[in-house]
């Protein structure tokens, strides 16, 4: 069950805490209060549903009345009480240092926030979090996210400033979140993903962009610096290649979305100028509906 701090335990807590890490902890309380409870598969002693038998699953789980009852062998599925794992990463290259605007976030500062504000929901609802590629052990605990917020700052992550996620042993059903503008060729991201995916971990990925990326509302004569050694690239008259711009933005979503598709896993857009809150809040019951399956 997720519990709601009061207004009072906010307050108290946030003065302790680090700017990025209070911000965090806002978007999560508001998420709490979309959320109502989670039921998920495990080891609890609640009867949930059968299911056919997999290898690896333990024979006294085998359900042999209901296996009498058809050629297949199933097993009985519990409502979810043990502690899931959860590894979390964020794209820290240098291009998520972006903003298009003073009023606008960097999207390495929202995707931070939301991916701490994720992990507070997780360790709040008893179960256990990790950085990908930190060598750490999924913990739970209140104390997981000041931690994980300690780790991005000294960059003590196996590519910590890498803009594709590390492929790294992960044990089977646990999840993995994936946070970042995944602009990086379709190609690269879809190993990662089948990486993952090929070892029995359900995984999330949540594709965060500038309203400008989005848009290119510029017009005229612009000249585009690259954050990541690209060199610069003047284009004469943006507003002349607006629509190839958006068509290729469009190909890059889809086949995100497809790659996800075809494995099981799921794919969201936020914008920077949007509330981090309902995106999250959509993650974050994606992730409970995972669990069910």
């Amino acid at each position: 069950m997720v519990v709601t701090p009061t207004l009072t335990d906010a307050a108290r807590l946030a003065s302790a805490l680090p700017p990025l890490l209070v911000a965090a902890q806002r978007v999560a309380t508001t998420v709490m209060q979309g959320v109502h409870g989670r039921r998920r598969v495990g080891q609890g002693d609640a009867f949930w549903q059968f299911r056919q038998y997999r290898p690896g699953d333990a024979i006294n789980r085998i359900d042999w009345r209901q296996t009498a009852k058809s050629r297949a062998v199933y097993v009985r599925e519990t409502e979810w009480e043990a502690a899931a794992s959860v590894w979390l990463w964020r794209d820290g290259s240098p291009s998520m240092d972006f903003s298009s605007g003073r009023s606008v976030p960097t999207k390495k500062m929202r995707a931070e926030v939301m991916l701490l504000a994720l992990a507070t929901l997780l360790v709040d609802a008893g179960e256990r979090v990790a950085l990908l590629g930190g060598g750490d052990r999924p913990a739970s605990g209140r104390g997981v996210p000041r931690r994980l917020v300690n780790a991005l700052t000294e960059s003590a992550v196996l590519g910590a400033n890498a803009s594709v996620p590390p492929q790294v042993p992960l044990p089977a059903h646990g999840h993995v979140v994936l946070i970042g503008d995944l602009l990086d060729p379709l190609e690269s991201l879809e190993a990662v993903v089948r990486h993952y995916a090929a070892h029995g971990v359900h995984g999330h990925l949540l594709q965060v962009l500038d309203p400008a990326e989005e848009d290119l509302p510029y017009d005229g004569h612009v000249k585009f610096s690259g954050l990541e050694h690209e060199g610069d690239h003047t284009i004469r008259k943006v507003e002349a290649v607006r629509d190839a711009y958006h068509a290729r933005l469009v190909a890059q979503k889809e086949g995100l979305a497809r790659i996800a598709q075809s494995v099981g896993w799921t794919w969201r857009a936020h914008r920077t100028d949007r509330p981090p809150e309902t995106a999250l809040l959509s993650l974050y019951m994606a992730m409970a509906d995972t669990g069910r399956r």
